[in-house]
């Protein structure tokens, strides 16, 4: 679906800090949404955490760079990191050229699955959110 002329596909859930999550079997898969990608032109480097690190919902536990600015990453569930996307080190532009696919950041298995109700999947929510960012 398109909002406020952002792509945010359907299925996902999107957290506050410009992430979005999906669900594959018992991991939850997670990347940075279309607005923040736009936003922050370019990303030239992502900081690719240790695999089992430990995440806290809504905690940042890794780093993320643009041409223009230097972000933190916010876990969008907490639980233990298993899988960090490797060719994020050789061609961090996949998360501009494909946030939702190519350019996926990291697979966590959750402590619980019910903590993906915290974020944001209704399309009225996620506009009057994006027209308040």
């Amino acid at each position: 679906m398109e909002i406020e002329g952002y792509n945010f596909p359907e299925g996902l859930y999107y957290e506050k800090n410009h992430f979005w999550a999906r669900v594959e079997g018992d991991l939850v898969v997670m990347g940075m949404n279309d607005y923040a990608q736009l936003m922050s032109g370019e990303v030239v480097y992502v900081a690719l955490p240790p695999i089992g690190k430990k995440l806290t919902q809504g905690k940042s536990f890794a780093k993320v760079e643009s041409g223009k600015w230097l972000g933190k990453i916010y876990a969008v569930v907490s639980g233990e990191l298993v899988e960090v996307n490797e060719e994020l080190e050789e061609n961090a532009k996949l998360i501009n050229d494909d946030p939702f696919g190519k350019g996926w950041m990291f697979k966590i298995k959750p402590d619980n699955m019910d903590e993906l109700d915290n974020l944001m999947t209704d399309p009225e929510e996620i506009r009057k959110w994006l027209k308040a960012e």
